[in-house]
């Protein structure tokens, strides 16, 4: 059984972000970086199911620059076997990104029998990938999983909607499966875990080694910027008895005209 994860790897949310001088995207040569959060649950699910079928093969896959492998090594830490990286910018928009991970799934010689991501990457924020690697592949998908059952080929899969309700889903696999928080607890990756990860295989391919190409652009970022700073903040006296009536109309009025909430 192959199960491929999808990994991303996003700035920290505690790291300051700074757009670069052209505002093309964001200076990264400062930043501390993470394996996206929703991934953790993608990444656990499937080590979740190598452990029920020890044969299984758990690879982490990747699409990004090569300066940093932190995602994937932390996945393999973790306990998965092997990882592929796709060298390519870090900020591809999403149809590029899927047709790359399509490209090496396929060019990796195995056939896909799950295939694991995150419901969403916290950076872009966009919910794409999921959708289209799975058109790709001409594969079902389910994303916002908080449940999961593997009922021996068939998947049982709860999916979350607004309002807090569940729809379940019977998917047989091949699927690709988008996780959301909730559906486990993804472990830490112990010290034994992290010194083996050191060895175990990590292929890299180029963005022409998996068939993509500028031509694949369907977005081209610009402007970016950091929002505005919020105003400071305003002060009233109200301790005076005789000047409360116009203190509490004075907040009301701006409530009303600047803050817009009444």
């Amino acid at each position: 059984m192959n199960i491929f994860v999808c990994v991303k790897q996003v700035p920290d949310t505690e790291t300051k972000i700074t757009p670069t001088s052209d505002g093309s995207y964001i200076e990264t040569s400062s930043i501390k970086w993470i394996m996206n959060p929703y991934d953790e649950f993608a990444v656990e699910q499937a080590l979740l199911m190598k452990a029920a079928k020890p044969e299984a093969i758990v690879t982490v896959v990747r699409v990004g620059s090569t300066k940093d492998a932190e995602a994937l090594r932390t996945a393999m830490a973790m306990g998965a076997d092997e990882a592929i990286l796709i060298d390519g910018p870090d900020h591809l928009d999403s149809y590029m990104t899927a047709k790359a991970i399509k490209g090496a799934i396929e060019k990796s010689g195995k056939t896909a029998d799950l295939i694991l991501t995150g419901k969403q990457a916290i950076d872009s924020d966009s919910l794409q990938v999921p959708q289209l690697l799975a058109q790709m592949l001409n594969m079902p998908s389910v994303s916002v999983v908080v449940g999961f059952e593997n009922n021996g080929g068939t998947l049982t899969l709860k999916r979350e909607v607004e309002g807090g309700a569940l729809e379940i889903y019977e998917v047989k696999a091949p699927a690709l499966v988008a996780c959301n928080k909730g559906l486990n607890t993804p472990r830490y990756a112990s010290l034994p875990g992290i010194m083996k990860a050191k060895k175990k295989p990590l292929t890299t391919y180029s963005l022409a080694d998996v068939g993509v190409s500028d031509d694949d652009k369907r977005l081209k970022y610009s402007a970016f910027k950091l929002p505005p700073e919020k105003p400071p903040g305003k002060k009233f006296d109200a301790m005076d008895e005789a000047n409360q009536a116009k203190v509490v109309s004075d907040v009301v009025n701006l409530l009303r005209t600047e803050a817009k909430v009444i």
